[in-house]
C-alpha cells in the first residue's frame, strides 16, 4: 500500500553570517532534498534577517526561511538528519499541517477575506 503524502511546514533559522547566495543555495538544497525523496514543495518564503527571541550560540539574529511541502512521512527523519549535519542551521522545526492549516495558509497567501461567506 502506497503511503499518502502529508502536508508539512518547515521553519529554519540559518546563521546570520551567510551571504545572500549562500542563503539561497541552502534553501535550494533542502527544497531539492524534498523533491528527490518523493515530495513536492508547495510554497517557500525567505523572511530574511530577524532578531531572535533569545541568543543562540551567542548570535542575536538569524536568517529565517519557511517552506511548505507535501511528502511521505519517512522523509522527515531523513530531512532531520540532513539539517542536524548542516552547521549553517541554528534551529529548525517541522510541523505537520492538517487540511485546515493548509487552507488557511493558502487564503492568507492569496489575501482572501472571510466576507465571501457572508
Amino acid at each position: 500500500m502506497a503511503t499518502q503524502n502529508q502536508s508539512y511546514e518547515l521553519m529554519v533559522i540559518f546563521t546570520p553570517v551567510l551571504a545572500e547566495d549562500e542563503f539561497k543555495a541552502a534553501q535550494k538544497k533542502f527544497a531539492d532534498f524534498i523533491k528527490e525523496n518523493g515530495g513536492k514543495v508547495t510554497h517557500q518564503d525567505a523572511w530574511g534577517l530577524r532578531s531572535l527571541a533569545y541568543p543562540i550560540a551567542k548570535k542575536t539574529t538569524g536568517l529565517y526561511w519557511v517552506m511548505e511541502f507535501e511528502a511521505p512521512t519517512d522523509v522527515n527523519a531523513k530531512l532531520e538528519i540532513q539539517m542536524n549535519r548542516d552547521e549553517n542551521i541554528m534551529r529548525h522545526m517541522v510541523t505537520r499541517l492538517d487540511k485546515y492549516a493548509v487552507a488557511y495558509n493558502n487564503r492568507k497567501r492569496n489575501k482572501v477575506t472571510e466576507t465571501a461567506n457572508a
